[in-house]
């Protein structure tokens, strides 16, 4: 099969034939139809991987004092060998996708071959099978848009966010950056009837909210922004303010606590510091500040995610899978329509072109998908390595490795009553 790589050494982006995945139990495998790049996480992610070795140590102070540790505990040699080996490596992109099981793991009673879902997660990936564990896999139904529930994984970190604001029918929020993230908050804060300030520093992402997702939409560098914003909520201040922003600059946290009433309630959801200035806004109006963790309880924990241990509702009413069905749920009632944030739709044959316009910013877009092509027939490669003695000498060894290689042996997968519609050939 064909997967979206990016080697960590250089950022270089490729689509390479790789091992199918292999399905463990608790998981499911899915044929991808379309994967949603993520401007935020795949951005950073790429330019992080373009830097030279000092900007990246820089970037990485963590991993850094990790590898010191090393150097400590083992030696120089061994560390820059491991580095070295961590760079050189190919690392995939993507987590959120959508597309059809074409088979199920050990202990999967919820999922039948054939049934769409939406998948999120790291092994939901730019790829044309991913194995998906079932935590983070939600049904869809038979006649689902998959174009849009491909943005399952960042809407359930907006609907996360939102859920963190704690808002009410008829209160005011803010949305401080107004990217995908953003975009996609501020339609699930009006969709919950609550009035929407959305504010950015991009005139085109402030266009685009006051069409689709705002009742006010302003630059950050309008004229006397905070006396509008006032204005708009009665002279209170919003009841919440929601930063999807990414930037390293202290002007979101501390605008924030400008805008929000005495006793409101700001979240993190972007990439922004948190030092904010103590006086004169968080202290004298009591503010609360909350961070959201990324689609919801249950992220980080391999008992969820890997093994499948869910939360009881009665104590976790809302954990990442259950916040993907809710942002699915929504979708398929046509009470949300994320279909107008879809800008650019690229073969996964021309994906690194995505990620070109994505850093290049030559033309403005919001929501990039990656197409699969469905006619393509996959096989299972089984190749049989022949193993090498340990005894060999270095010469010998290298004779071993020259020698002609085995011929693969092709397995097709069995066929399966609704795999035509899965675009999977049986044997």
């Amino acid at each position: 099969m064909q997967q979206l790589t990016q080697k960590l050494k250089t950022g270089e982006l490729s689509v390479r034939v790789v091992p199918l995945p292999r399905l463990a139990p608790g998981h499911v495998l899915v044929r991808n139809h379309f994967s949603l790049i993520s401007p935020g996480t795949e951005g950073a992610t790429l330019k992080a991987a373009r830097m030279n070795l000092l900007e990246k140590a820089r970037a990485r102070p963590q991993q850094v004092k990790q590898v010191l540790d090393v150097v400590r505990s083992q030696g120089i040699v061994p560390a820059y060998r491991a580095v070295m080996k961590k760079l050189d490596a190919y690392s995939p992109l993507g987590y959120s996708s959508a597309g059809a099981v074409i088979e199920v793991g050990a202990d999967v009673r919820e999922f039948e071959v054939g049934d769409l879902v939406a998948c999120g997660g790291l092994t939901a990936c730019h790829a044309d099978l991913v194995a998906v564990p079932r935590n983070l896999c939600v049904k869809l139904h038979p006649d689902a848009d998959l174009r849009q529930a491909a943005y399952n994984t960042l809407g359930a970190i907006a609907l996360q966010g939102v859920r963190q604001a704690d808002l009410r029918l008829g209160e005011a929020c803010a949305v401080i950056g107004l990217g995908l993230v953003g975009q996609l908050t501020a339609l699930l804060l009006r969709v919950s009837g609550v009035r929407v300030v959305g504010i950015d520093i991009d005139p085109v992402m402030v266009g685009v909210a006051a069409n689709q997702c705002a009742d006010l939409a302003l630059h950050r560098d309008t004229p006397g922004i905070e006396e509008r914003i006032l204005h708009f909520t009665g002279g209170l201040g919003c009841d919440a303010v929601i930063i999807t922003a990414a930037t390293d600059s202290l002007d979101p946290i501390n605008f924030a606590g400008a805008i929000a009433r005495k006793r409101g309630t700001i979240v993190i959801v972007g990439a922004v510091p948190a030092g904010f200035d103590r006086e004169p806004h968080f202290y004298r109006k009591e503010l609360q500040l909350r961070m959201s963790c990324s689609y919801g309880p249950g992220r980080y924990d391999p008992g969820y995610e890997e093994k499948g241990i869910d939360y009881p509702p009665a104590y976790v009413r809302w954990t990442e899978k259950r916040n993907m069905e809710a942002f699915q749920a929504l979708l398929r009632s046509s009470k949300l329509d994320v279909s107008y944030l879809t800008t650019h739709t690229f073969r996964l044959d021309d994906a690194p072109a995505a990620y070109d316009l994505l850093m290049s910013k030559s033309e403005p877009f919001i929501g990039i998908l990656i197409e699969y092509d469905l006619q393509k027939p996959l096989v299972n490669e089984r190749i049989r390595i022949r193993p090498v003695p340990s005894s060999l000498t270095p010469h010998r060894f290298r004779s071993a490795l020259s020698a002609p290689a085995v011929t693969p042996r092709v397995i097709s997968f069995p066929t399966y009553a609704k795999t035509t519609e899965c675009g999977l050939s049986g044997s």
